[in-house]
């Protein structure tokens, strides 16, 4: 019996796996880094053990930390979470061998499915359906996919369109498979361009019994990577479900898998048939839509596997039949409008409704960080899960939707808008969803929060200046209206011009119907809309330069910054500027100071949050300063080096930038 276990992992899935155990009566362990140490999962841990350090590989990664954590602790088993060690077979080894108990598959298990080249090979001998390339591929069998062959999560994965850019996009592969799992071997296979992921949920009891509880729809994906995520999956035919769920057991079978694991298949909607894409041998990320829809805990029967006790609890779960549709989002911490580029900095506030419903409506929220949590740039971006289970898929979406839109999330940019676009979608609602789709289409909205949002701010910043008494900015002679300027990143930035009167406020195209220092109700064509307001950042005395306000309304969050009155020196920089477009570590300089360059030449491959990015020259021109070499730490917005335009070098220039604000 496990008294007292360990995580193995961080922020979200560390307190998932402490409900677990706490409902089970059983003690809890944390591992945290440095940079982790004020994040709500070692709060909630009844033992906290620090791992000296920030970066994966000198923290969550270091195996032999881990378990001498376990033993200080006096631990007697370790969940491994997702990511970090969770596929690692010499770690599940290292466990027992230290007389622990390994939450998951046995190592062997792990080994073989480790290698998704070698795992093709079990499961075509299991006769399970898989995808092959060519040795040689010619011209008709584009477009293929390269592959990393351990790990996953979309890192080492590259579309190939052109057979002259094949060995480019298998070096890339390589490099970043090396980077993030240590391995670079890679492999080809075809791209199936309309494919649909579906995966199937499977626990084994290392004897080759499996049950199967039901499938998930993936699908929708950016960069590899899974955003939104489903259970049951919509618009499979029952022949093609009953198929799935028997060829993952097969695969489960084939290995004598023990524990909870997903087998993942590529599916054709157009020719009904579906190829073995990898299995994952740990409790996946989606989880929660499979729970919900069987009324199970997948956390709890890892536990009961571990414990030899799997068929008395897995009697009184549901393994057949479903019970309404469960909807998963990833809530990121990243810029769709930009790249996904990651966001870092403090999640000023992050409020979101919970609940459980009797009537069959449950929202799911496992979030890793609260408000004021700080979001480092060491690990992945995502901050929660937001998951919705409803009588039917129509009413988890709405419902869905609605917790996102009156959610309040300040501090950082994050995907909340797309999801939300996302889930509106005609693709969506009607299931008509390929793995390709997001990378076709953006659903980013160009405009949020409505024209009302910046209007709602200045009043709420002018009445943070009202003296008791006074009418706002009031005049005997008004000759021209108040401004308040916000940034907007063009010169003029975002402007609203008011009139404080005696009667209050006057606003072109808006009535005030209510003016506070937090809450602002406007009416505008007869539609009348309250704003809630916050801001941050103020300066001493009540004055508000600079400040940052965000406001939210049906119509969504807006997050503005009040641009100065005054010009700051510390804003300026000089032409030419490459600037770093997030907190991170340089891992590559690949050009010399004063060489030649030419426009779009990368120049410094950034890491932040597991994910390379390259910056490259803006124009031709001289590589004129270099501020940074491999292993440096930059800031958002540090200056890491300069190209001076054309041939020749020039004087320096200042130019005024603004920094842009992150909501």
């Amino acid at each position: 019996m496990i008294n007292r276990l360990l995580v193995a992992n961080r922020a979200e899935i560390a307190s998932r796996v402490f409900r677990t155990c706490q409902r089970l009566g059983i003690e809890t362990v944390a591992v945290h880094s440095d940079a982790d140490a004020a994040l709500p999962f070692v709060a909630e841990a009844d033992h906290a053990v620090r791992l000296p350090g920030n970066a994966p590989g000198e923290t969550y990664l270091r195996a032999d930390l881990i378990i001498e954590a376990a033993k200080v602790a006096g631990a007697d088993a370790i969940h491994p979470g997702y990511g970090f060690l969770s596929e690692n077979a010499d770690f599940a080894r290292a466990v027992e061998a230290a007389g622990l108990v390994w939450i998951g598959p046995a190592p062997e298990s792990i080994e073989k499915m480790g290698s998704k080249i070698e795992a093709k090979k079990i499961m075509a001998a299991a006769g399970v359906p898989v995808l092959e390339a060519p040795a040689s591929p010619a011209e008709p069998d584009l477009p293929l996919l390269v592959k990393a062959s351990a790990g996953g999560g979309g890192r080492g994965m590259r579309i190939v369109r052109s057979l002259s850019s094949l060995a480019a996009e298998i070096a890339a592969a390589e490099a970043e498979a090396t980077s993030a799992f240590g391995d670079g071997t890679v492999f080809v296979e075809p791209y199936v361009e309309a494919g649909r992921h579906v995966e199937v949920q499977v626990v084994g009891d290392g004897d080759g019994n499996v049950t199967v509880f039901g499938e998930r729809d993936c699908s929708m994906q950016r960069r590899h990577q899974k955003v939104v995520e489903e259970s049951p999956a919509p618009l499979l035919p029952e022949a093609v479900r009953s198929a799935l769920h028997e060829a993952a057991r097969n695969a489960a079978a084939a290995i004598d898998y023990r524990g909870a694991g997903t087998v993942e298949f590529l599916y054709d909607a157009a020719t009904e048939r579906f190829w073995f894409l990898e299995m994952n041998t740990r409790l996946q990320v989606e989880h929660p839509v499979t729970e919900l829809v069987h009324g199970v805990d997948l956390v709890e029967l890892q536990v009961a596997v571990a414990e030899d006790s799997l068929d008395e609890v897995i009697s009184t779960s549901s393994t057949s039949g479903v019970s309404g549709h469960a909807v998963e989002v990833r809530l990121y911490a990243e810029d769709p409008a930009e790249d996904y580029q990651p966001q870092s900095g403090v999640l000023r506030c992050f409020e979101m409704v919970s609940t459980s419903s009797t009537t069959g409506g449950t929202v799911r929220v496992d979030a890793g960080y609260v408000s004021g949590s700080e979001v480092s740039t060491f690990y992945d971006a995502m901050l929660a899960k937001v998951i919705v289970h409803a009588p039917t898929r129509e009413a988890a979406i709405r419902r869905l939707v609605g917790v996102l839109r009156t959610a309040k999330i300040h501090g950082l940019r994050t995907n909340r808008e797309q999801l939300i676009e996302i889930l509106g979608s005609e693709e969506f609602v009607s299931g008509q969803v390929t793995t390709s789709l997001l990378g076709e289409r953006k659903f980013v909205r160009a405009t949020q929060g409505g024209p009302g949002a910046p209007v709602a701010a200045a009043i709420a910043l002018a009445e943070r200046t009202r003296r008791p008494g006074v009418p706002v900015a009031w005049r005997n002679v008004t000759n021209q209206p108040q401004r308040t300027v916000f940034d907007d990143m063009s010169e003029d930035g975002l402007v609203v011009e008011w009139y404080g009167t005696r009667d209050g406020y006057r606003i072109d195209g808006f009535q005030v119907i209510e003016a506070g220092q937090d809450r602002v109700v406007l009416e505008r064509d007869g539609l009348r809309t309250a704003y809630t307001v916050s801001v941050g950042g103020h300066a001493p005395g009540g004055a508000v330069d600079g400040v940052r306000v965000d406001v939210d309304s049906s119509f969504g969050h807006t997050a503005l910054r009040k641009r100065p009155r005054f010009t700051d020196p510390a804003t300026q920089t000089q032409p030419g500027s490459l600037l770093a477009p997030m907190p991170g570590s340089v891992i590559g300089v690949l050009a010399e100071s004063g060489s030649s360059v030419t426009e779009g030449q990368p120049l410094l491959v950034l890491e932040a949050m597991k994910m390379q990015h390259t910056v490259t020259a803006p124009t031709d021109g001289v590589l004129a300063q270099i501020n940074v070499k491999p292993g440096t730490q930059v800031a958002a917005g540090e200056v890491l080096a300069v190209v001076e335009p054309g041939s020749e070098r020039s004087g320096p220039e200042l130019v005024e930038t603004s920094k842009e604000e992150t909501s």
